[in-house]
């Protein structure tokens, strides 16, 4: 690697040893070049802005300000530095939180040096591609072309929604919901990905007629390395639709415990390659489904206008309330709506105290040959009630992930 092109570096830790033992790891990488360190989250702020370093190695327990702090801070101030966070505690609240505040890499503390200089890597070569990105047309003084430099970086572009679609009933349509929305949902400003994370019956294969090479499963033994070609390696893209499908494993995989952490790594980073990631999610709360709706931009809570779905859908808010799911977070819809039975959509929304924002009409045979032809219905017959209830859904959908996090912010 040539000179200029070496992986610049500033380590952060209020623990002089701690600097000094990054250091010694990195010293001997030749692509790598340490050029500062910092003992404070502010300290790194101010470090970032005057040495716009490729990558910052960061402990997340900082007195003044800690890392995740920090982080978010440098990656508004400095969008092309890349964060690699380490923390003693290897807890996946803090790896979600990490990564959400725009970290590449979370390693547990002390990290191996071949894991180190792995992480860094992978960072600088983001990093490098990222800041080329930044180097655009502008004019100078005489008005003559030239580039605007490095410190005038233009912001990120938008990071892209998770949009997970869950019902803690089965057989109320969640796939159906799902597939029909990431179809609407996906046009040519917007790249769309829809993952199936049942892992155990997902169906969202079959409601495209795809047969993928790879699944879900094997993404998450590589969530430690991702990059754009293991994605796209994994991914179907449906020739109709030009949606980039994950799907569920050929074999039903029967347990997901530990697999939290990977799932989180995995949709976080695919926030960098897609505008929309769409959710389909299994019904029981297993570490994967909780895993997904903890991160999501967005829930759509699915339920019909059977009691057991309803009971179901209370007890679920009930939880999201006590485990700190916000309730601006949820966008509830009723599925398979029949205008001839009592249970309204209004009283429903009224005595669970979440309005139902979207109904989407019964029209079940239409809706079940459309499955089994493997063509979302959307694309068949536009004017079904149906489909106008899921292009409301789609529009709802945009509007929310635009509003919801200044609604929690204030």
């Amino acid at each position: 690697m040539a000179e200029q092109e070496k992986i610049t570096v500033v380590i952060v830790d209020d623990i002089d040893e701690s600097r000094e033992i990054i250091l010694r790891m990195l010293q001997f990488e030749p692509a790598i070049e340490v050029i500062g360190s910092a003992r404070s989250g502010r300290q790194a702020l101010e470090l970032a802005e005057q040495l716009k370093p490729d990558v910052m190695v960061m402990d997340i327990n900082m007195p003044d300000m800690d890392g995740i702090t920090a982080t978010e801070a440098i990656r508004k101030k400095v969008p092309f530095i890349q964060v690699v966070i380490l923390s003693v505690q290897n807890d996946p609240n803090y790896m979600r939180r990490a990564m959400l505040a725009g970290a590449r890499d979370f390693l547990s503390k002390p990290p191996l040096i071949d894991e180190l200089t792995t992480a860094v890597r992978r960072a600088g070569d983001l990093a490098l591609e990222e800041k080329s990105k930044f180097v655009v047309a502008s004019f100078n003084i005489n008005g003559a072309p030239g580039a605007m430099p490095l410190g005038m970086v233009l912001p990120n572009p938008p990071s892209g929604k998770i949009i997970v679609v869950y019902s803690p009933k089965g057989g109320v349509g969640t796939t159906t919901v799902a597939t029909n929305l990431a179809t609407l949902l996906k046009t040519e400003q917007n790249k769309v990905a829809l993952v199936d994370a049942n892992l155990l019956f997902g169906d969202v294969a079959v409601f495209f007629n795809e047969h993928a090479r790879n699944s879900f499963l094997e993404l998450l033994e590589h969530s430690h390395e991702l990059d754009p070609e293991i994605i796209e390696d994994v991914m179907a893209v449906n020739q109709k639709t030009g949606i980039h499908i994950m799907t569920a494993p050929k074999q039903p995989e029967f347990g997901d415990s530990g697999k939290g952490q990977s799932i989180s790594r995995i949709l976080t980073y695919m926030r960098q390659l897609y505008n929309f990631i769409v959710v389909d999610s299994s019904t029981y709360l297993t570490e994967v489904v909780q895993t997904c709706l903890d991160i999501a931009d967005l829930i759509i809570l699915v339920t019909t206008q059977d009691i057991p779905a309803i009971k179901n859908a209370h007890q679920f808010l009930s939880l999201a309330d006590a485990s700190g799911i916000e309730r601006e977070r949820i966008l509830f819809v009723m599925n398979r709506y029949d205008r001839r039975v009592a249970i309204t959509p209004e009283k429903v929304g009224a005595t669970l105290k979440q309005p139902v924002r979207v109904s989407i009409p019964f029209e079940d045979r239409i809706i079940s040959n459309a499955v089994n032809r493997g063509v979302p219905f959307i694309l068949e017959n536009k004017n079904l009630l149906a489909s106008k209830a899921m292009v409301t859904l789609a529009d709802q959908v945009k509007e929310s992930v635009t509003l919801v996090k200044e609604e929690i912010a204030s």
